[in-house]
Protein backbone atom coordinates (compact mmCIF):
# COMPACT_ATOMS: atom_id res chain seq x y z
CA UNK A 1 0.00 0.00 0.00
CA UNK A 2 2.58 3.13 0.73
CA UNK A 3 4.59 1.70 -2.23
CA UNK A 4 1.42 2.30 -4.16
CA UNK A 5 1.00 5.70 -2.78
CA UNK A 6 4.68 6.67 -3.42
CA UNK A 7 4.42 5.62 -6.67
CA UNK A 8 1.11 7.41 -7.02
CA UNK A 9 2.61 10.96 -5.37
CA UNK A 10 5.95 10.58 -7.66
CA UNK A 11 2.95 10.51 -11.03
CA UNK A 12 0.86 13.58 -9.40
CA UNK A 13 4.17 15.56 -9.19
CA UNK A 14 4.77 14.80 -12.88
CA UNK A 15 1.57 15.58 -13.39
CA UNK A 16 1.40 19.05 -11.47
CA UNK A 17 5.41 19.62 -12.90
CA UNK A 18 3.25 19.76 -16.46
CA UNK A 19 0.14 22.25 -15.08
CA UNK A 20 2.95 24.30 -13.59
CA UNK A 21 4.61 24.42 -17.24
CA UNK A 22 1.74 25.06 -19.49
CA UNK A 23 0.08 27.75 -16.67
CA UNK A 24 3.12 29.68 -16.66
CA UNK A 25 3.69 29.62 -20.55
CA UNK A 26 0.05 30.20 -21.23
CA UNK A 27 0.11 33.13 -18.70
CA UNK A 28 3.55 34.46 -19.64
CA UNK A 29 2.34 35.87 -23.18
CA UNK A 30 -0.75 37.51 -22.26
CA UNK A 31 -0.84 41.18 -22.21
CA UNK A 32 -0.50 42.86 -19.05
CA UNK A 33 2.59 44.62 -17.47
CA UNK A 34 3.06 43.72 -13.80
CA UNK A 35 5.36 46.34 -13.02
CA UNK A 36 2.90 48.78 -13.69
CA UNK A 37 0.24 47.25 -11.45
CA UNK A 38 2.61 46.86 -8.75
CA UNK A 39 3.97 50.33 -9.33
CA UNK A 40 0.95 52.18 -9.97
CA UNK A 41 0.10 54.80 -12.61
CA UNK A 42 2.29 57.71 -11.11
CA UNK A 43 5.27 55.89 -10.18
CA UNK A 44 8.42 56.69 -12.23
CA UNK A 45 10.83 54.34 -14.82
CA UNK A 46 13.51 54.12 -12.60
CA UNK A 47 10.95 52.33 -9.67
CA UNK A 48 8.89 50.03 -12.78
CA UNK A 49 12.87 49.38 -13.59
CA UNK A 50 13.43 47.66 -9.88
CA UNK A 51 10.16 45.81 -10.01
CA UNK A 52 10.63 44.54 -13.32
CA UNK A 53 13.87 43.44 -12.03
CA UNK A 54 13.01 41.76 -8.68
CA UNK A 55 10.17 39.87 -10.63
CA UNK A 56 12.87 38.65 -13.02
CA UNK A 57 10.72 39.52 -15.79
CA UNK A 58 13.93 41.34 -17.69
CA UNK A 59 15.55 37.44 -17.74
CA UNK A 60 14.62 35.27 -21.21
CA UNK A 61 11.51 33.08 -20.80
CA UNK A 62 13.18 29.68 -20.23
CA UNK A 63 15.21 31.31 -16.72
CA UNK A 64 12.06 32.55 -15.96
CA UNK A 65 10.50 28.98 -16.33
CA UNK A 66 12.99 27.50 -14.65
CA UNK A 67 12.62 29.87 -11.61
CA UNK A 68 8.97 29.73 -11.59
CA UNK A 69 9.29 25.64 -11.18
CA UNK A 70 11.84 26.00 -8.61
CA UNK A 71 9.73 28.25 -6.78
CA UNK A 72 6.35 25.94 -6.64
CA UNK A 73 8.24 22.78 -6.42
CA UNK A 74 8.58 21.30 -2.71
CA UNK A 75 12.08 20.90 -2.95
CA UNK A 76 13.99 23.41 -4.61
CA UNK A 77 17.29 25.55 -4.67
CA UNK A 78 17.42 28.31 -3.20
CA UNK A 79 20.02 31.25 -1.57
CA UNK A 80 20.82 30.45 1.90
CA UNK A 81 21.54 33.81 3.12
CA UNK A 82 18.65 35.86 5.24
CA UNK A 83 16.90 37.09 2.48
CA UNK A 84 16.42 33.50 0.86
CA UNK A 85 15.44 32.31 3.80
CA UNK A 86 12.60 34.85 5.03
CA UNK A 87 11.50 34.20 1.36
CA UNK A 88 10.95 30.56 1.29
CA UNK A 89 11.49 29.21 4.44
CA UNK A 90 11.62 25.24 4.64
CA UNK A 91 14.37 23.09 5.70
CA UNK A 92 17.71 23.21 4.24
CA UNK A 93 18.80 19.38 3.20
CA UNK A 94 21.99 19.65 1.51
CA UNK A 95 24.09 23.02 0.94
CA UNK A 96 25.46 23.89 -1.82
CA UNK A 97 28.00 26.88 -1.78
CA UNK A 98 25.75 29.88 -1.76
CA UNK A 99 22.55 27.68 -2.29
CA UNK A 100 20.82 25.14 -0.76
CA UNK A 101 18.40 21.91 -1.46
CA UNK A 102 15.36 22.95 0.65
CA UNK A 103 12.59 21.15 1.84
CA UNK A 104 9.59 23.99 1.63
CA UNK A 105 6.02 25.14 1.28
CA UNK A 106 5.56 25.76 -2.05
CA UNK A 107 6.13 29.58 -2.99
CA UNK A 108 3.45 30.74 -5.69
CA UNK A 109 4.69 34.09 -5.72
CA UNK A 110 2.92 37.39 -4.77
CA UNK A 111 -0.26 38.51 -5.63
CA UNK A 112 0.41 41.74 -8.11
CA UNK A 113 -2.50 44.01 -6.66
CA UNK A 114 -1.91 43.32 -2.50
CA UNK A 115 1.58 42.20 -2.61
CA UNK A 116 0.29 39.82 -0.70
CA UNK A 117 1.52 36.01 -0.59
CA UNK A 118 -0.15 33.76 -3.09
CA UNK A 119 -0.61 30.62 -1.07
CA UNK A 120 -1.73 32.96 1.85
CA UNK A 121 -4.41 34.71 -0.19
CA UNK A 122 -5.81 30.75 -1.77
CA UNK A 123 -5.81 29.23 2.00
CA UNK A 124 -7.63 32.34 3.25
CA UNK A 125 -10.52 31.79 0.76
CA UNK A 126 -10.00 27.81 0.33
CA UNK A 127 -12.16 27.14 3.33
CA UNK A 128 -15.14 28.79 1.90
CA UNK A 129 -14.96 26.56 -1.50
CA UNK A 130 -14.22 23.31 0.54
CA UNK A 131 -17.75 23.81 2.78
CA UNK A 132 -19.67 24.61 -0.20
CA UNK A 133 -18.40 21.29 -2.07
CA UNK A 134 -18.36 19.35 1.17
CA UNK A 135 -22.15 20.16 1.31
CA UNK A 136 -23.12 20.03 -2.06
CA UNK A 137 -21.31 16.29 -2.57
CA UNK A 138 -23.43 15.60 0.89
CA UNK A 139 -26.79 16.59 -0.35
CA UNK A 140 -25.88 15.06 -4.05
CA UNK A 141 -24.47 11.76 -2.11
CA UNK A 142 -27.21 10.96 0.22
CA UNK A 143 -30.24 12.19 -1.99
CA UNK A 144 -28.55 10.33 -5.38
CA UNK A 145 -27.70 6.99 -3.39
CA UNK A 146 -31.19 6.86 -2.20
CA UNK A 147 -32.85 7.83 -5.39
CA UNK A 148 -30.72 5.45 -7.01
CA UNK A 149 -31.85 2.49 -4.70
CA UNK A 150 -35.55 2.85 -5.03
CA UNK A 151 -35.80 3.23 -8.66
CA UNK A 152 -33.84 -0.17 -8.59
CA UNK A 153 -36.21 -1.64 -6.32
CA UNK A 154 -39.00 -0.98 -7.97
CA UNK A 155 -37.98 -1.36 -11.84
CA UNK A 156 -40.03 -0.19 -14.81
CA UNK A 157 -42.88 1.55 -11.98
CA UNK A 158 -44.01 5.17 -12.36
CA UNK A 159 -41.91 6.06 -9.47
CA UNK A 160 -38.43 4.44 -11.20
CA UNK A 161 -39.82 6.50 -14.57
CA UNK A 162 -40.42 9.56 -12.65
CA UNK A 163 -36.79 10.06 -10.70
CA UNK A 164 -35.06 8.62 -14.35
CA UNK A 165 -37.07 11.66 -16.30
CA UNK A 166 -35.99 13.92 -13.18
CA UNK A 167 -32.46 12.72 -13.21
CA UNK A 168 -31.89 13.42 -16.90
CA UNK A 169 -33.44 16.99 -16.65
CA UNK A 170 -30.60 17.08 -14.02
CA UNK A 171 -28.00 16.56 -16.22
CA UNK A 172 -28.74 18.50 -18.83
CA UNK A 173 -29.45 21.82 -16.82
CA UNK A 174 -25.64 23.96 -16.19
CA UNK A 175 -25.01 24.56 -12.98
CA UNK A 176 -24.95 27.82 -13.41
CA UNK A 177 -28.31 27.88 -15.41
CA UNK A 178 -29.35 26.30 -12.00
CA UNK A 179 -27.97 28.86 -9.83
CA UNK A 180 -29.67 31.51 -11.59
CA UNK A 181 -33.11 30.40 -11.28
CA UNK A 182 -32.54 28.83 -7.59
CA UNK A 183 -31.18 32.34 -6.52
CA UNK A 184 -34.09 34.25 -8.13
CA UNK A 185 -37.00 31.94 -7.01
CA UNK A 186 -36.35 30.82 -3.49
CA UNK A 187 -33.86 33.41 -2.76
CA UNK A 188 -35.74 36.60 -3.75
CA UNK A 189 -39.34 36.16 -5.02
CA UNK A 190 -40.07 33.78 -2.29
CA UNK A 191 -37.52 34.56 0.56
CA UNK A 192 -40.77 35.55 2.88
CA UNK A 193 -41.27 32.15 2.74
CA UNK A 194 -38.08 30.54 2.67
CA UNK A 195 -36.15 32.62 4.84
CA UNK A 196 -33.02 32.83 2.28
CA UNK A 197 -31.62 35.51 0.49
CA UNK A 198 -29.46 35.76 -2.39
CA UNK A 199 -26.52 36.21 -0.85
CA UNK A 200 -24.49 35.49 2.27
CA UNK A 201 -21.70 33.89 3.93
CA UNK A 202 -20.86 30.96 6.04
CA UNK A 203 -20.18 32.97 8.54
CA UNK A 204 -22.07 36.39 9.81
CA UNK A 205 -20.30 39.18 11.84
CA UNK A 206 -23.11 41.10 14.24
CA UNK A 207 -22.54 44.85 13.42
CA UNK A 208 -23.63 45.39 17.39
CA UNK A 209 -21.17 43.20 19.16
CA UNK A 210 -18.90 42.34 16.72
CA UNK A 211 -19.27 38.79 17.25
CA UNK A 212 -18.92 36.03 14.28
CA UNK A 213 -21.72 33.36 14.40
CA UNK A 214 -22.38 30.53 11.57
CA UNK A 215 -25.22 31.17 9.76
CA UNK A 216 -26.18 27.45 7.93
CA UNK A 217 -29.49 28.67 5.65
CA UNK A 218 -26.47 30.90 3.96
CA UNK A 219 -25.30 27.98 2.39
CA UNK A 220 -28.32 25.97 1.42
CA UNK A 221 -28.70 27.30 -2.07
CA UNK A 222 -25.66 27.76 -3.44
CA UNK A 223 -25.30 23.86 -2.38
CA UNK A 224 -28.26 22.75 -3.23
CA UNK A 225 -26.91 24.62 -7.29
CA UNK A 226 -24.04 22.93 -7.42
CA UNK A 227 -25.38 19.56 -6.13
CA UNK A 228 -27.65 19.18 -9.05
CA UNK A 229 -25.53 17.61 -11.51
CA UNK A 230 -23.99 15.12 -9.07
CA UNK A 231 -27.29 14.24 -7.68
CA UNK A 232 -28.43 13.45 -10.90
CA UNK A 233 -25.32 11.17 -12.32
CA UNK A 234 -25.27 9.61 -8.63
CA UNK A 235 -28.87 8.88 -9.01
CA UNK A 236 -28.43 7.05 -12.29
CA UNK A 237 -24.87 5.21 -11.69
CA UNK A 238 -26.59 4.31 -8.65
CA UNK A 239 -29.70 2.57 -10.48
CA UNK A 240 -27.55 0.85 -12.57
CA UNK A 241 -25.38 -0.57 -10.75
CA UNK A 242 -28.20 -1.60 -8.12
CA UNK A 243 -29.61 -3.59 -10.65
CA UNK A 244 -26.74 -5.23 -11.96
CA UNK A 245 -26.06 -6.79 -8.38
CA UNK A 246 -29.42 -7.72 -7.50
CA UNK A 247 -29.41 -10.16 -10.47
CA UNK A 248 -26.14 -11.77 -9.15
CA UNK A 249 -26.18 -15.28 -7.64
CA UNK A 250 -25.16 -14.35 -4.28
CA UNK A 251 -27.76 -12.26 -3.64
CA UNK A 252 -30.37 -15.00 -4.95
CA UNK A 253 -28.89 -17.32 -2.25
CA UNK A 254 -29.14 -14.59 0.19
CA UNK A 255 -32.63 -13.98 0.08
CA UNK A 256 -33.39 -18.23 -0.12
CA UNK A 257 -31.82 -18.30 3.04
CA UNK A 258 -34.14 -15.73 4.37
CA UNK A 259 -32.52 -13.27 5.04
CA UNK A 260 -34.90 -9.78 5.18
CA UNK A 261 -35.32 -7.36 1.95
CA UNK A 262 -33.34 -4.49 4.01
CA UNK A 263 -30.06 -6.85 5.43
CA UNK A 264 -30.13 -8.13 1.93
CA UNK A 265 -30.04 -4.63 0.00
CA UNK A 266 -28.19 -3.07 2.53
CA UNK A 267 -25.91 -5.74 3.30
CA UNK A 268 -25.23 -7.32 0.25
CA UNK A 269 -26.21 -5.26 -2.83
CA UNK A 270 -25.63 -1.75 -1.43
CA UNK A 271 -21.81 -2.28 -0.41
CA UNK A 272 -20.74 -3.65 -3.75
CA UNK A 273 -22.83 -1.58 -6.20
CA UNK A 274 -20.97 0.97 -4.44
CA UNK A 275 -17.99 1.21 -6.43
CA UNK A 276 -18.87 3.60 -9.47
CA UNK A 277 -20.41 5.63 -6.94
CA UNK A 278 -17.45 5.93 -4.93
CA UNK A 279 -15.74 7.08 -8.95
CA UNK A 280 -17.98 9.40 -9.27
CA UNK A 281 -18.44 11.28 -6.02
CA UNK A 282 -14.50 11.43 -5.74
CA UNK A 283 -14.57 12.90 -9.33
CA UNK A 284 -17.15 15.30 -8.53
CA UNK A 285 -15.65 16.14 -5.15
CA UNK A 286 -13.06 17.59 -6.89
CA UNK A 287 -15.19 18.88 -10.02
CA UNK A 288 -17.39 20.66 -7.46
CA UNK A 289 -14.13 23.09 -6.34
CA UNK A 290 -13.32 24.01 -9.49
CA UNK A 291 -16.46 24.27 -11.13
CA UNK A 292 -18.07 26.43 -8.05
CA UNK A 293 -16.45 29.38 -9.42
CA UNK A 294 -19.51 30.55 -10.96
CA UNK A 295 -21.88 29.49 -8.38
CA UNK A 296 -20.31 31.80 -5.86
CA UNK A 297 -19.77 34.60 -8.57
CA UNK A 298 -23.94 34.14 -8.49
CA UNK A 299 -24.58 34.13 -4.98
CA UNK A 300 -21.15 36.27 -4.11
CA UNK A 301 -19.53 33.20 -1.78
CA UNK A 302 -16.38 34.11 -0.34
CA UNK A 303 -13.84 31.53 -1.98
CA UNK A 304 -11.60 30.38 -4.79
CA UNK A 305 -14.30 31.08 -7.40
CA UNK A 306 -14.37 34.90 -5.95
CA UNK A 307 -10.52 35.38 -5.58
CA UNK A 308 -9.99 33.87 -8.87
CA UNK A 309 -12.22 35.77 -11.06
CA UNK A 310 -11.47 39.10 -8.91
CA UNK A 311 -8.02 38.23 -10.01
CA UNK A 312 -8.78 37.71 -13.54
CA UNK A 313 -10.48 40.96 -14.08
CA UNK A 314 -7.15 42.89 -12.25
CA UNK A 315 -4.83 40.57 -14.33
CA UNK A 316 -3.43 38.84 -11.27
CA UNK A 317 -1.46 36.43 -12.87
CA UNK A 318 -0.22 34.89 -9.86
CA UNK A 319 -3.31 34.34 -8.06
CA UNK A 320 -5.04 32.97 -10.98
CA UNK A 321 -1.56 30.85 -11.72
CA UNK A 322 -1.78 29.63 -7.92
CA UNK A 323 -5.35 28.88 -7.87
CA UNK A 324 -4.72 26.28 -10.97
CA UNK A 325 -1.87 24.81 -9.53
CA UNK A 326 -4.21 24.76 -6.19
CA UNK A 327 -6.87 22.95 -7.75
CA UNK A 328 -4.83 21.04 -9.95
CA UNK A 329 -3.39 19.35 -6.59
CA UNK A 330 -6.61 18.44 -5.26
CA UNK A 331 -7.61 16.77 -8.31
CA UNK A 332 -4.33 14.48 -7.72
CA UNK A 333 -4.85 14.24 -3.66
CA UNK A 334 -8.23 12.99 -4.24
CA UNK A 335 -7.07 10.53 -7.10
CA UNK A 336 -4.88 8.76 -4.77
CA UNK A 337 -7.06 8.50 -1.83
CA UNK A 338 -10.13 7.17 -4.22
CA UNK A 339 -7.99 4.85 -4.72
CA UNK A 340 -7.04 3.40 -1.75
CA UNK A 341 -10.78 3.95 -1.03
CA UNK A 342 -11.59 0.85 -3.36
CA UNK A 343 -9.33 -1.64 -1.69
CA UNK A 344 -11.51 -1.15 1.51
CA UNK A 345 -14.73 -1.13 0.52
CA UNK A 346 -14.35 -3.95 -2.01
CA UNK A 347 -12.09 -6.62 -1.12
CA UNK A 348 -12.09 -8.20 -4.25
CA UNK A 349 -10.20 -5.16 -5.38
CA UNK A 350 -6.19 -5.33 -4.53
CA UNK A 351 -3.73 -2.41 -4.88
CA UNK A 352 -0.65 -3.28 -6.88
Amino acid sequence: MLAFILRRLAQGLLVLAGVACTVFLLFNVLPGDPAALLAGQRSDLATKAAITADLGLDQPLPTRLVGYLNDVSPLGLHPRDSAGRARYGGVALLPLGSRALVLKKPYLRRSFQSNKDVLRILLDYFPGTLWLALAAMLIASVGGITFGVVAALRPQSWLDRMLVTTSVLGISVPSFVAAILIAVTFGFYWSHWTGLSLTGQLYETDPFTGERHLVLRNLLLPAVALGIRPLAIITQLTRSSMLDVLSQDYIRTARAKGLSQTATVLHHALRNALNPVVTAVSGWLASLMAGAFFIEYIFNWKGLGTVTLRAVENLDFPVVMGATLFVAALFVVINIAVDVLYAVLDPRVKIS
